[in-house]
């Protein structure tokens, strides 16, 4: 029999109600990590126009998804070991703080600075989210519930661009970062009142060396990818330094990882051959849902003439397509139990939608635009709870933490990685920047979303090697295989 609600191994002890109600704080959080990637993207042609380097455009966006992704492991260990609720305090006081410092960047390395502390609490914010919902229900529930995730990115998706092109037009850039403030205070209050204190039954031990070398992997590899920009060319002789430096650094993870009593990542996670398929979906995944988010709002007012607040509007498209997509694939998880056909067809659709993207230039119709974007947020919305569930399915529940962790540093790695090679295939195809045409960006932009298509197509090849896994089973009791 499956566990229900009531099933002790769920739950954290709360009555329906109160899982609810936490589980609605715990959106809010969501809320504004979402929301502070959104309302970014149509203010950045404003910040690059005041602080110049448009060659470090793509920074502003993956050095937040690189802190991110660098500290997903550790928070989702921390949580494993010290319970989630202060964990996940922790990372919403970080990401308030980041938001300030943002707010007060005077260059554009000060910004690139204070994003990555940012990062560094929205890493925390949204491993914790996925891992304390793996606490509170079952997996058909948490299904269910998980599809709620995407009202919250529809709300964030349709409000931030707008707002931040509003707020961007007629207070500046600046006063973005001053919407995560109360927010993130509301959620501390509700979270520290309201989520309980479990405190698992092991020692707490800590692999820093591990989390270390792991993220200097992951970083040495998002510069690498930005090589063209950095060093002047994939080929020139710095830029042979950071794939070494990644190598290396994963060779020692590797080792670390072999020998610690509490490895960051458990290595036996790999004995299971989903786990290492739906990490490689969900780093395309990533590189496509998110690493295109900047691109897109570029490509709109650069190939449109559309002003922040106007190409913001278009965001709404994208959101109420991933509120479709996540809806119906959490209502269809949750009947079927069964989540890889609903991910093939998105990863499939998304392939579709970015290759027609690729073909659109400065004189298609603005709705036409919206329409291609609005099928695309569908994709999104099918794929983006596979990789979560079905990591959280395979591992030992004394490790999903560490496992979600994996998932959703493997989404935000791709991310970074993808918006370090967007920007460096962009620049490569634009020369000079400030006098390029509208024809010239439209050129430029093809060759970008020729590049997410063939992300996706690496990512639905993924999810069609798959075996097909039912959610029908209790803790500790191996899936089923169809």
């Amino acid at each position: 029999m499956p566990p229900t609600p009531s099933d002790p191994a769920y739950g954290l002890g709360l009555s329906d109600r109160q899982r609810r109600v936490v589980f609605a704080f715990l959106m809010l959080c969501m809320f504004i990590s979402t929301l502070d990637n959104q309302i970014v993207s149509t203010a950045l042609p404003t910040i690059v126009r005041e602080f110049g380097g448009m060659e470090r455009f793509s920074w502003v966006g993956s050095a937040y998804l690189l802190a991110t992704a660098a500290i997903m492991p550790i928070y989702g260990k921390l949580g494993d070991l010290f319970g989630r609720k202060y964990v996940m305090m922790t990372a919403v006081a970080i990401f308030a703080a980041g938001s300030l410092a943002c707010a007060a960047a005077g260059s554009m390395n000060q910004l690139i600075a204070a994003r990555v502390l940012q990062g560094l609490g929205g890493g925390g914010i949204m491993v914790s989210i996925f891992a304390i919902n793996s606490d509170l229900f079952e997996p058909r529930e948490r299904a269910r519930y998980q599809s709620f995730s995407s009202l919250v990115l529809m709300a964030s998706g349709s409000v931030g661009p707008t707002v931040g092109g509003v707020l961007t037009d007629h207070l500046g850039w600046r006063s973005i970062f001053f919407v995560n403030l109360p927010i993130a205070l509301t959620a501390l209050v509700g979270l520290y009142l309201l989520l309980p204190r479990i405190r698992p039954d092991r020692r707490p031990i800590i692999d820093w060396a591990g989390a270390a070398t792991l993220a200097a992997a992951i970083t040495a590899l998002v510069v690498w990818a930005d090589s063209g920009q950095i060093f002047g060319s994939f080929f020139a002789p710095a830029a042979l330094v950071p794939p070494v430096v990644a190598l290396v650094a994963a060779l020692l993870w590797l080792g670390i990882e072999r020998r610690a009593s509490e490895p960051i990542l458990p290595l036996g996670l790999f004995r299971d051959p989903v786990y290492p398929r739906l990490l490689i979906v969900s780093m395309t995944s990533g590189g496509v849902a998110i690493g295109m988010v900047n691109f897109h709002a570029l490509f709109l007012q650069m190939t449109t003439g559309l002003s922040p607040a106007h190409a913001g509007l278009f965001f709404i498209a994208v959101t109420g397509g991933i509120a479709t997509g996540s809806l119906a694939a959490g209502r269809l998880i949750a009947r079927s139990g069964i989540y890889k056909p609903v991910l093939v067809t998105g990863t499939a659709i998304s392939v579709v939608m970015l290759l027609i993207l690729s073909q659109m230039g400065a004189g298609t119709p603005l709705w036409a635009i919206a329409l291609v974007l609005l099928g695309q947020g569908v994709a999104i919305g099918l794929g983006q709870q596979s990789p979560v569930l079905g990591v959280q399915l395979s591992a030992p529940r004394r490790d999903v933490g560490a496992a979600t962790g994996s998932v959703t540093l493997t989404r935000m790695g791709g991310a970074a990685l993808a918006i370090s090679i967007y920007g460096a295939v962009l620049a490569s195809g634009m020369d000079p920047l400030q006098q390029a045409t509208p024809e010239q960006w439209s050129h430029a932009f093809s060759r970008v979303y020729l590049g997410a298509a063939a992300m996706a197509v690496v990512g639905l090849v993924a999810a069609l090697s798959l075996r097909t896994v039912r959610m029908d089973h209790a803790p500790g009791v191996a899936p089923r295989e169809r």
